[in-house]
């Protein structure tokens, strides 16, 4: 039998993806913060190159960091709820099925 995730409690999924948005809107400022000072960054070492140059740095740190945030948000949300011990591991000699 397949245990049930601690996430299919609504009131336990609610608290754990109200977390989540907390955490990813943490990010959010810090990643604004980061690009705004590297494209300054950028600017005082190289000057004015291309517009294109800044757009393209600040779109690609942006990404990069939020991409990075939502991911590893997911798995402190799957690791802190318990959703990642429901899982069966069929290759497990433990469990019988």
């Amino acid at each position: 039998m397949i245990p049930r995730s601690p996430l299919d409690d609504p009131e336990k999924a609610a608290h754990a993806w109200a977390r989540y948005r907390r955490i990813m809107t943490y990010m959010l400022t810090v990643t604004v913060a980061l690009v705004i000072a590297s494209v300054i960054l950028l600017y005082r070492s190289n000057g004015m190159v291309s517009v294109h140059f800044y757009i393209a740095a600040a779109l690609g740190i942006g990404f990069t960091m939020l991409l990075a945030s939502a991911l590893m948000g997911l798995a402190f949300l799957s690791s802190g709820t318990g959703h990642d011990e429901s899982v069966v591991n069929p290759l497990d000699d433990d469990h019988e099925l």
